[in-house]
Formats: C-alpha cells, sequence, structure tokens
C-alpha cells in the first residue's frame, strides 16, 4: 500500500462501504436504463465528463486514494442535486413515479457513501476537503441540451460508483494482507 498503513480502516469496514458503493452502482445503473427510456435516448447515447478529480491510484496511499474518491463523490452529489432541482422545475409537482423514486433513492445512498468514504479518510488519518463550487448552477440553453446533462450527471456517479467500489475493495485486501496487532503479540509471546 505504498508504504502507508491503513491506519483504523478495518477490512469489514472498507467492506460494508465497498458493499455501499456498489448499491449505489446498481441503483445508478437502473437509474440510467429508466432515464434513457423516458427521455427516448439511444443505449449508445455519448456523455460529457462532469468531474475532474483524478482517479486513484494503485500507487497512491490509503488516505490519498480515499481524499480522492472522496472528492469526486462530493462533486457527484452536488451535480446530482442540480439535476434533480432542474428536473424538479419541469416535472410540476409529479414526483411519484418509478423514476423518480429511483432518483431520490440513489441520491440518498449516494450521500451515505460520501459520508461512509468522510469516515474512512478521518480513520486513515485524512481531512476532507469540501467542494467548493463557485460556478453557476448549470442552465441548458434547450430541452435537449438539458437531457445530455443529466444523462452526463448519471454516467458520472455510475463511473465514481465503480471506481469506489474497487478502492474499497482493494483497501479491504490490503487490511486483510496486514497482520493485526493481536497477531504479532501471540507469535512474540511464543517464541519467549
Amino acid at each position: 500500500m505504498a508504504g502507508t498503513r491503513t491506519r483504523g480502516t478495518s477490512r469489514t469496514t472498507a467492506a460494508k462501504v465497498a458493499n455501499l458503493a456498489a448499491l449505489v452502482q446498481y441503483e445508478c445503473t437502473n437509474l440510467l436504463v429508466l432515464y434513457r427510456k423516458r427521455e427516448n435516448l439511444p443505449e449508445d447515447v455519448a456523455s460529457d465528463r462532469l468531474v475532474f478529480v483524478s482517479p486513484p491510484s494503485s500507487q497512491l496511499d490509503t488516505r490519498s486514494k480515499l481524499l480522492s474518491l472522496h472528492s469526486a463523490l462530493d462533486k457527484c452529489h452536488s451535480l446530482l442535486e442540480r439535476a434533480i432541482a432542474l428536473e424538479k422545475e419541469d416535472l410540476d409537482g409529479d414526483e411519484t413515479g418509478e423514476y423518480e423514486n429511483g432518483r431520490r433513492r440513489l441520491k440518498d445512498q449516494l450521500l451515505n457513501l460520501l459520508r461512509s468514504t468522510e469516515e474512512l479518510l478521518k480513520a486513515a488519518g485524512g481531512q476532507t476537503v469540501r467542494n467548493l463550487d463557485g460556478s453557476e448552477p448549470y442552465r441548458p440553453s434547450n430541452v435537449f441540451h438539458q437531457k445530455l446533462w443529466v444523462y452526463s450527471v448519471f454516467t458520472e456517479v455510475k463511473l465514481w460508483s465503480e471506481t469506489a467500489v474497487a478502492v474499497l475493495q482493494e483497501l479491504q485486501s490490503d487490511a486483510a494482507k496486514e497482520p493485526s496487532k493481536r497477531s504479532k503479540r501471540s507469535t512474540r509471546s511464543t517464541r519467549r
């Protein structure tokens, strides 16, 4: 792990957060399908990159990986909130369909994932850097641009939830490889 111990990042904690990330990925995948159907978008529609955070590299220590991941998830959450606000303006209060319920679940689960990665980051000795996105909220020039932008937001959430699964599984694996303090002590006492 690039020489840095996973201080406080237990295998079970990383596994729980990885499972949460997998749930976000699953919900987002389903929501993308519903959104494409709802908006009559083709399956091969291209999306724009909206989150410009360096992906966590295997060369980074635990803290740096978690900081990168947390920053990206924070940006995704902010973008998702903007997308939902834009869509609510167009829905005129109809918030009861399968798509709207899925979108609400995704937002809640993404927020839980964001908070969980923040806790892992703190346990690894890091501090969060809040997303201070001072840019103006996105205002589409037409309905089609709005559809593509919202689609791009969902694809970013999916991409970063997939990244979260991979990073957290790697941390889980690294935590499993580290000998526990208890096993080190028992090895020492048997040598005496």
